[in-house]
């Protein structure tokens, strides 16, 4: 805290202790108005506390102020110098700084309280550049006590990740949240989902059945999508993408910041397939022309044009894809940072989790190294606070069973993937595996049976939600059209308005 010296520069205009070290960038006057504009007019305070936080101060005193003048005016009580002499009377360090004497001071020598946004801004920008010299000392400290056990490659991991918190938050490092700020964030994600699309506190998927179990795909949640091959999952996956990034919607906040309010700007890692493969898949659900066909050129000129302006209609679209092969977790956790510091990130998609490598600390050993994985991905979610999708193959024990329908059990070689996942989805189709059991006997009773359950399951799939951390279990169908690699609502479970269209029941 300050001491007396210090205070009494401030009665003479000073502002600054000769204690303070001159090369740290500090701003005590700039940090004195800002309380001194909030003691005059407390609706100040709701201007600035969107992005001006507690910790942003230098001096522990005005840090103090700041806090004792949020909590009151949150509370709807007056924060003047005479209220907050009795609030904080206790406190020896108020008392040592001049009490009352010291806030009264504050708010009489206030240049103009037109300029508070402008001082509060110095006070955060002085605290951004306060954690930009605390991280390079150290990475320069760590850097030359180097081991041989400390890698280089762990060294540039820890230095972007934080980097990224302080872009990200304005501070460095974290710590314990009051409840208050907890119960805040809480009601700010009720008000969210009542103010987005479909009612929902996550991102929607425009799947209305699956949207309605899981309230969309929420922040900071891991979601697997596991699957046998063939059953679409990374066209599912897809679908899920270019929905979130289509509906898309953002807004300037208070402090100059963008936020999104519906839809996700999405990234996509296809370890397994190239990005003109992705593209063209989703060129074809948009055209609706075979896929096949579009890769093959087999189109006419009304085809072309259908393409052409799906394409147009496409690539506007808040979608990052990244189809580099053989990514670590490590570098995965990179560039998803460098993503959404430079174009921002609301969902995330990996297809699929089995292609991923570790940071080689359990090379050898495959099940210890999906758990870091899995682990990795988790705590990626929590730190960019974003859903992310994972998806995941499964073991071969499905195929050896009468129901082929998966089963937690059935994620391949970690239990940590199903102990980390706040979601595990199954993708499941029964005409797959139905259509390869037809009777040879087109004239026979079975071959009957066998056609009639065929029509049945055409086109039908099954997103079985095997664990939900937040909600309800279950199974939804939806519709599956192979040739446009396209999954959708299935038409007789719908509910539409006059014209048609789907809505959410309330």
């Amino acid at each position: 805290m300050m001491a007396d010296g210090a205070r009494n520069d401030f009665d003479n205009n000073e502002g600054k202790p000769s204690s303070i070290d001159d090369k740290l960038p500090i701003s005590l006057e700039a940090e004195q108005a800002v309380l001194g504009a909030i003691l005059f007019d407390n609706e100040i305070f709701y201007r600035i506390s969107a992005f001006l936080k507690e910790e942003h101060f230098y001096d522990p005193i005005h840090q103090l102020i700041y806090n004792a003048c949020g909590q009151l005016i949150n509370s709807s009580r007056l924060a003047s110098p005479l209220v907050l002499d009795t609030f904080l009377s206790s406190e020896v360090g108020f008392v040592e700084a001049g009490g009352r004497k010291y806030l009264e001071q504050l708010a009489a020598s206030l240049p103009s309280t037109a300029s508070a946004g402008d001082y509060a801004r110095i006070v955060f920008d002085m605290s951004v550049c306060r954690g930009l010299i605390a991280i390079g000392d150290r990475m320069s400290d760590r850097a030359r006590q180097s081991t041989i056990d400390d890698e280089p490659s762990e060294q540039l991991d820890a230095a972007e990740q934080d980097l990224y918190k302080l872009a990200e938050t304005g501070k460095y490092g974290g710590g314990f949240k009051s409840f208050r700020s907890s119960i805040t964030e809480a009601i700010e994600l009720a008000d969210a989902a009542v103010r987005r699309e479909g009612k929902m506190s996550g991102v929607g998927t425009e799947f209305i059945d699956l949207d309605k179990k899981l309230g969309g795909l929420h922040p900071s949640d891991l979601i697997i999508l596991a699957a046998r091959p063939s059953m679409g999952k990374t066209a599912l996956a897809a679908n899920i993408a270019v929905n979130a990034a289509k509906n898309h919607v953002s807004e300037r906040q208070e402090d100059g910041t963008i936020k999104t309010v519906n839809g996700a700007i999405t990234g996509f890692f296809s370890l397994e397939m190239a990005a003109e493969q992705i593209a063209t898949r989703i060129i074809s659900e948009f055209s609706r022309v075979p896929s096949e066909r579009i890769r093959r050129g087999d189109v006419d000129q009304e085809e072309f044009d259908s393409i052409y302006h799906a394409a147009r209609e496409l690539e506007s679209l808040p979608l990052y894809i990244d189809d580099t092969g053989g990514l670590s977790i490590a570098q995965v956790t990179a560039r998803a940072r460098r993503l959404k510091r430079q174009h921002g990130l609301d969902l995330l998609i990996i297809d699929y989790l089995q292609l991923l490598s570790g940071t080689g600390k359990f090379a050898g050993n495959r099940v210890q190294e999906i758990t870091e994985i899995s682990m990795g991905l988790k705590t990626l979610a929590k730190e960019l606070n974003i859903p992310i999708i994972a998806l995941s193959q499964l073991s071969r024990q499905v195929e050896n069973r009468d129901d082929k329908r998966p089963q937690l059990s059935d994620l391949r070689e970690s239990g940590s993937i199903e102990q980390d996942a706040d979601v595990v989805m199954f993708l499941f189709r029964e005409e797959y595996y139905h259509s390869r059991a037809m009777p040879g006997d087109e004239n026979s009773v079975e071959f009957q049976e066998w056609s009639q359950r065929n029509q049945e399951l055409r086109n039908v799939a099954e997103v079985i939600i095997g664990k939900q951390r937040h909600g309800p279990i279950g199974t939804i169908k939806l519709q599956f059209e192979a040739q446009f690699t396209q999954f959708s609502n299935l038409a007789s479970d719908l509910e539409v308005d006059d014209y048609g269209n789907p809505v959410y029941s309330a």
